[in-house]
C-alpha cells in the first residue's frame, strides 16, 4: 500500500500536527548487500516474516519492520518527546514520508515469492533445482526409514 504524498509548504510544526506518525511506525536496518546465492535466499527468509519489506536505496540494502513505537499515543504524539532517541531528534519534515519526494527505491521487496522471482531473474529459471533435489533427497531416505 503505498504512501499518499503531499507537498504542502508550511512550517515544520504545522506538518508534524497534520501527522499520523508514519516515520513512527516502522524501523529499517541497513544490512549487508547479498553477494551470492545463499545472500540472497537468506533475505528470502526475512521476507517469509509478516510485516517485513527489503528496499534498496542508493545502492544500498535496507531490512524494513513494520512496529509502531511504544511512546506513540493515540493523537500520534510522542509520549517521550523530551528524552526521545536521537534519530527521533534529528528527523527532519524534509525526510517526513508525508511531505517529501519519492522514495526513489531502486527495489523493494514486500514477500519471498518477489524474491524468488527476483532470484530467477539474477541466477537463471533453475535457481531453485538444488533445493528441489535436496527435498526429494530427504523423503526417499525418509521413505526408506519406514
Amino acid at each position: 500500500m503505498p504512501i499518499q504524498k503531499t507537498r504542502e509548504k508550511s512550517g515544520s510544526a504545522a506538518l508534524c500536527e497534520e501527522c499520523s506518525g508514519l516515520c513512527c511506525r516502522y524501523l529499517a536496518l541497513q544490512i549487508d548487500t547479498p553477494k551470492d546465492w545463499d545472500d540472497y535466499d537468506d533475505i528470502r527468509w526475512y521476507l517469509s516474516h509478516k510485516g517485513v519489506s527489503v528496499f534498496v536505496e542508493k545502492g544500498d540494502w535496507y531490512l524494513q519492520m513494520n512496529s509502531r513505537c511504544r511512546y506513540l499515543d493515540k493523537e500520534y504524539r510522542c509520549r517521550n518527546y523530551e528524552l526521545r532517541p536521537k534519530i527521533c531528534r534529528t528527523y527532519h519534515t524534509k525526510d517526513c514520508e508525508k511531505t517529501s519526494d519519492e522514495y526513489g527505491y531502486e527495489l523493494h521487496f514486500f514477500n519471498d515469492k518477489q524474491m524468488a522471482d527476483y532470484m530467477k531473474e539474477r541466477f537463471g529459471e533453475r535457481v531453485f533445482e538444488r533445493l528441489e533435489k535436496k527435498r526429494k533427497s530427504k523423503a526417499v531416505r525418509r521413505k526408506g526409514r519406514s
